[in-house]
């Protein structure tokens, strides 16, 4: 049982004042190192999401600076939120360190995929997401960074038709060589391809050219066939339907 004294939750509702300027709209979602929020900026009318970090995940504000440092590394890449500024507001007798980031409008791609006939893609539509996915990735990677920890409930479906337009969220620190995290996400982006098609209980009648990139979600062979985000997006671009 976590102490007393430990934050786990700042439960902040509509209405509720952070910082004395931006005003609560709704709560987006949390993770390990704190809770986002959709907030109004009382100025202006601007929306933001707002990323409040558990003081105990955030000793000298290592992670919320890591976070924010990150945004602002990867401005250019489209499929990333914008950092837009950082400060602390006291909650029960501490600092906490919140950072104020764009708000992506959307919903997190397993909400999207529940909606769903068959809560599913078809193979062309997954097709198209996994190319934002990668295109998107590619150029993260292309910068040095890493996702580390991609899922279908930190991916937010910002726009959809012929193409798909997505955001990432919450991006995780992890231990270990950058090549092989670049490489976690590669496997991570074959699995949410593969959660998009239905997963197993599709997978067996999935076309060729699906199966060609799931290759059973086994480690190895999706790495031996895209050793690289560069590898998958260009697999992508390439496939054909004949």
């Amino acid at each position: 049982m976590a102490p007393q004294s430990l934050i786990t939750s700042f439960d902040f509702q509509p209405g509720r004042l952070v910082a004395g300027r931006y005003k609560v709209v709704r709560f987006l979602g949390a993770g390990l190192e704190g809770e986002v929020y959709l907030v109004e900026e009382q100025q202006t009318g601007i929306e933001h999401a707002i990323k409040l970090f558990f003081p105990h995940w955030n000793p000298k504000g290592e992670a919320s600076k890591r976070y924010a440092t990150k945004l602002h590394r990867l401005r250019h890449c489209p499929i990333i939120i914008r950092y837009h500024g950082q400060g602390t507001v006291r909650y029960r007798g501490k600092e906490v360190i919140y950072v104020v980031s764009e708000y992506a409008p959307g919903e997190v791609l397993s909400a999207f995929l529940a909606r769903r006939r068959g809560r599913c893609l078809s193979p062309l539509a997954a097709c198209h997401l996994l190319l934002a996915l990668a295109t998107g990735l590619e150029a993260v990677h292309n910068a040095g960074e890493y996702h580390g920890d991609l899922h279908s409930e930190n991916v937010i479906v910002a726009r959809f038709g012929l193409a798909f337009e997505l955001k990432l969220l919450d991006f995780f620190p992890r231990q270990g060589r950058r090549r092989a995290l670049m490489q976690d996400d590669i496997i991570d982006a074959v699995k949410i391809f593969h959660e998009c098609l239905g997963g197993a209980r599709r997978y067996a009648k999935q076309p060729a050219q699906v199966k060609a990139i799931c290759r059973g979600l086994k480690h190895s062979l999706i790495l031996e066939r895209f050793p690289s985000m560069t590898a998958l997006r260009r697999q992508l671009e390439e496939l054909s339907w004949d």
